[in-house]
């Protein structure tokens, strides 16, 4: 048995669940698919499924793995955690990773997501998640969007990290970081602001000392 998690780069890769029909490292092929297992740094196994005579690099599967075990973490600890999470806040999450986010990859949907968290725990900020999302001048599809969830697909997944990060997922990626913008620019603010990390499309910045708000 096995739980198919996502399509990425034309291959499925599934986390077995029990024991799997074939031994690691080997290989199975009925003129349609391949398929072969995947052991992660975790020691979980996956088993990597893709069209026969398909090219996908070793890098390719490595990182959808990669991305799929922490998946896999977010759903152990949504389903552990205190399920008193606010619809509001749920809701003015997803929307935030929507609008700005959603076409990253899992941990770029994380990262903004973290930038919101972070802010709603800084004094210089609102105290309330959908106070953050909805600070004036803050984010930049606010006033410009019908807020119209027209990809479900792509709904359904930042809804899943939103959910995630509200339940108190580790805010490990952006280096406490409370601002963010696309590479494609580099704004006046950003150099009052020590730039953290880089991921995906976004540049991550946190506060010093005195600066002034600066919008997303």
């Amino acid at each position: 048995m096995s739980i198919c998690l996502s399509w990425l780069a034309r291959v499925s890769v599934c986390l077995a669940i029990a024991a799997p029909t074939l031994s690691a490292g080997a290989a199975f092929a009925n003129g349609q698919f391949t398929e072969r297992l995947f052991t992660a740094e975790d020691g979980s196994v996956y088993k990597i499924r893709q069209p026969a005579g398909a090219q996908v690099s070793e890098d390719d599967i490595q990182r959808a793995v990669a991305e799929k075990a922490a998946d896999v973490a977010d759903a152990r600890a949504i389903s552990s955690a205190d399920k008193s999470v606010d619809p509001k806040d749920l809701a003015c999450l997803t929307e935030a990773l929507y609008y700005e986010a959603r076409g990253e990859g899992t941990q770029g949907q994380k990262a903004v997501a973290e930038v919101i968290l972070n802010r709603v725990d800084h004094p210089r900020f609102p105290k309330s998640v959908c106070g953050v999302v909805n600070q004036d001048g803050q984010f930049s599809y606010q006033g410009r969007v019908s807020k119209r969830y027209g990809e479900q697909s792509a709904y359904q997944r930042v809804k899943r990290v939103a959910m995630a990060a509200l339940s108190g997922a580790p805010r490990d990626l952006t280096g406490g970081a409370t601002y963010f913008h696309t590479g494609g620019v580099r704004p006046a603010w950003s150099r009052s602001f020590v730039k953290t990390t880089r991921i995906g499309s976004h540049i991550f910045y946190r506060n010093g000392g005195g600066q002034r708000l600066a919008s997303n």
